[in-house]
């Protein structure tokens, strides 16, 4: 029996959505419970990469806020699964609103966002995160 790269895909786009909704209604600790002992993790306001749960969830719970988001638009997704079905890729844009002081939608942020999911006790969990902004420069370079 072979594995289901489709229905892997699938899941893991389920699993992602799950933590970015609980992350924008107040409650981070989707993702964090998401995370494998060894995940890694950048954001854009690291300066270096961030090593092991504890370190990670600590570098979160500093900086968290409740972000009060009212939709987010999941784009372009595209998920790279092994061929042993244990360990799959994801990376997509993110585009989250809030609403502005007269109750009309606005957008907060554009993500690129990366994630290495890993098949750890039949559970899928994050083993690196990175998120990024989707445009930091507006002339197109290379290095």
């Amino acid at each position: 029996m072979g594995v289901s790269k489709e229905e892997i895909s699938k899941t893991i786009i389920e699993l992602e959505k799950s933590f970015n909704e609980r992350w924008s209604v107040g409650d981070n600790r989707g993702y964090l419970d998401g995370f494998a002992e060894e995940v890694s993790y950048f954001d854009p306001i690291l300066e270096n990469i961030v090593v092991g749960r504890d370190k990670v969830i600590a570098w979160i719970d500093s900086i968290y806020s409740n972000p009060h988001i009212v939709r987010s638009e999941y784009l372009n997704p595209q998920v790279h699964v092994s061929d042993s079905g244990d360990f799959a890729v994801l990376a997509y844009n993110l585009n989250t609103f809030v609403l502005d002081e007269n109750g009309k939608e606005k957008q907060l942020r554009a993500w690129n966002a990366t994630h290495g999911y890993r098949l750890i006790d039949n559970q899928w969990r994050i083993v690196h995160s990175n998120w990024a902004f989707a445009q930091t420069v507006t002339e197109k370079i290379a290095s």
